[in-house]
């Protein structure tokens, strides 16, 4: 058993403090936040053991790991500082937002023997999860050829959640550029696919809603990419594309990353509200083993500081193709997210610092998940030239 500091304890942040609060091998939760009362709220609605002043303070304190839920382009150098203070540590996406310090997770991960885990959902998408299992079996045969789609338009939610976590200065920051938030994308990709990214072209669409978001003029990141396609080359021949859309007329609240794989002998195609699995002679509908059931109603209490248009990425409960049996009896009929993906999340991280395992979005996964979509945004910004994506190879 180990404690827990929570770092950030905005929006996301509450949904994985409940399922820690009562998994059996984590002891203490404490939490801060740049906003006090946020963090007192926090500790106050999960019976946590009590707030901190600051993250120097967590990390000056004996609190075994912390889990990090701030803004998204922070990650990198907290990750880092946690970890040569020796905790382990669980980071939200993405991983980082430049080679360097991805580089430096990778150093001080190997350097000090500590856990490192990302959490991304589309490692647990069931469309994810369905793929994998056929890879194993070679139902596939080979696979040459897929597609990943995070489209999450700016009006469902993103302009809420931004607000919410910007302050007054949040368009300078809701103008994060959508390829340096790849792994939604990526990992579903990957996740099934045993390969990894070695080159990209990339294309970035100029917003031109002109309301402030998008505008390089205000944004902190120079970002006026809305929306943005990658293609990438793998190792060991064939491709796989990605969609990182911001405006786009599409219901991500009904999935918000979607799947297809394409292989020799078989492949997987996912829209919004149909999931089908194909030969050459057949196509099967398994849009109900892939759908997960729901746990919680949108309107519950304990979303009240989710914002409306997220609220169904924090309701789903687990899919027919998830396979539950390793989770913790706790976690049974407990509000789960992200179409399924959330309790096996908290359980890696819990698993992986209890037994000294290597989680399953390690840091050398989460690097091949990251990295491919920071090279793409600057193919983007070159006008789609081709580059190198460099590789810190796999898992020792």
């Amino acid at each position: 058993m180990f404690s827990l500091g929570i770092v950030g304890a905005g929006q996301f942040a509450g949904q994985f403090v409940k399922l820690w609060r009562l998994h059996p091998g984590v002891g203490d939760i404490f939490v801060i936040d740049l906003v006090p009362e946020r963090a007192a709220r926090l500790a106050a609605d999960h019976d946590l053991a009590g707030t901190l002043p600051s993250y120097e303070a967590m990390l000056e304190s004996d609190v075994d790991a912390v889990a990090i839920f701030t803004q998204r382009w922070t990650h990198g150098p907290l990750v880092v500082q946690a970890l040569r203070a020796g905790k382990h540590v669980y980071s939200s996406v993405p991983m980082a937002v430049t080679e360097g310090e991805i580089a430096a997770i990778i150093d001080a991960v190997r350097d000090t023997g500590l856990t490192y885990m990302m959490g991304e959902t589309s490692h647990y998408n069931p469309a994810t999860v369905y793929a994998r299992d056929k890879v194993a079996q070679g139902a596939f045969g080979r696979l040459f050829y897929a597609e990943g789609d995070y489209v999450h338009d700016m009006d469902l939610g993103f302009y809420d959640a931004y607000r919410y976590s910007g302050g007054e200065n949040w368009k300078a920051t809701a103008s994060y550029p959508p390829l340096l938030y790849p792994t939604h994308s990526i990992g579903g990709v990957l996740g099934a696919w045993q390969t990894y990214a070695t080159s990209v072209s990339a294309i970035g669409v100029i917003d031109d809603r002109g309301d402030g978001v998008f505008d390089k003029t205000l944004s902190q990141f120079g970002n006026d990419f809305s929306n943005a396609t990658a293609l990438f080359e793998v190792a060991g021949g064939g491709a796989f594309r990605i969609n990182e859309f911001r405006r786009v007329g599409y219901p991500s609240h009904l999935r918000e990353s979607r799947f297809r794989f394409f292989g020799t002998e078989a492949s997987l195609e996912q829209l919004a509200t149909v999931s089908v699995w194909q030969d050459r002679e057949n196509a099967a509908d398994i849009t109900e083993l892939l759908r997960p059931k729901p746990t919680l109603s949108p309107d519950d209490p304990s979303l009240e500081h989710v914002a409306p248009a997220l609220r169904d990425a924090f309701t789903s409960g687990s899919a027919p193709v998830h396979d539950r049996s390793r989770l913790p009896k706790e976690f049974a009929n407990v509000s789960n997210g992200h179409e399924g993906s959330h309790h096996f999340l908290a359980d890696d991280f819990v698993t992986a610092v209890n037994s000294g395992s290597l989680p399953p979005v390690n840091a050398w996964v989460a690097a091949r998940y990251t990295l491919p979509g920071v090279i793409a945004h600057e193919s983007a910004l070159k006008g789609g030239v081709r580059l190198e994506i460099p590789d810190f190879g796999g898992a020792p």
